[in-house]
């Protein structure tokens, strides 16, 4: 069974920032918790375990989702998202179930299992930005009844999935919305934050009842510095929306994903 993290040294704090800078930008800039970029930082340079690693990876996701949407609202106002609710609470109706659900599994795998189930997952969420971050507004695949079916599916396949690895969904989300809904992009990006938040905070709730959970404690001073940062990542990230084009920006992420999942999955 793996052994607690100790308390991050000061030496590690500069790091902390710095990365939680990094990732926040492209976390604001895209739409995204940035987890699937924090995760592997967390195992391979701070030696976090694999289920702490995800708890301590949800807890700066929720961070950046959070501060992430309102810096998006010089490009995307919150008249324009609470326009679309319908969508959100169709994604959310199966999300939340699928993240509760998700969560519960994490806390029971054994971590060598965890470890690969979470590079798996990577590869998936690069491939996924490869193939499905790129397509513009569009016509929706599906309308109607059947429209409203596959989004409860779809969030519940992605409420599991985020809860397991940790991360906000937004990788899965953002295609789910501009292929299922025909959404543009940027919109995209902006409604994957709302629905990823509440999301969050019901999978956030359930690893509560682990053990595991009081790595947060042990860690006040990492989780801290590592939140100032991501925050400042995410605004930077939130004025530069528009301004990166994703074509050159997703396929050299989805690159770092690819590698991070060998990481993770060697990791012992």
């Amino acid at each position: 069974m793996d052994q607690p993290a100790k308390s991050s040294s000061p030496r590690n704090l500069p790091a902390a920032f710095a990365g939680g800078a990094v990732i926040g930008t492209l976390g604001g800039l895209i739409g995204l918790g940035g987890a699937e970029f924090r995760l592997p930082l967390l195992i391979g340079l701070f030696r976090f375990a694999a289920l702490e690693a995800v708890i301590l990876n949800k807890a700066m996701s929720l961070v950046v989702v959070a501060t992430a949407l309102p810096f998006r609202a010089g490009t995307v106002p919150f008249s324009e998202i609470t326009a679309h609710w319908p969508i959100v609470l169709n994604l959310l109706a199966g999300s939340l179930a699928g993240a509760w659900l998700g969560a519960g599994w994490a806390t029971r795998l054994k971590s060598e299992t965890l470890y690969r189930l979470l590079a798996l997952l990577l590869v998936l969420i690069a491939v996924v930005l490869l193939f499905g971050h790129d397509t513009g507004a569009s016509s929706p695949l599906l309308t109607g009844a059947g429209q409203m079916i596959a989004g409860v599916a779809a969030g519940f396949g992605i409420g599991i999935i985020a809860s397991l690895l940790g991360v906000a969904g937004g990788e899965l989300l953002i295609p789910a919305l501009v292929l299922l809904f025909g959404t543009d992009i940027k919109l995209a990006g902006s409604l994957s934050l709302a629905i990823s938040l509440p999301t969050m905070l019901l999978g956030f709730a359930r690893y509560s009842r682990d053990q595991s959970f009081a790595v947060l404690g042990r860690n006040r001073r990492f989780l801290l510095v590592m939140a100032t940062g991501s925050i400042l990542g995410s605004f930077i990230g939130g004025m530069l929306l528009g301004v990166v084009p994703g074509t050159i920006l997703l396929p050299a992420l989805a690159l770092i994903l690819l590698i991070s999942a060998i990481k993770v999955w060697r990791h012992k």
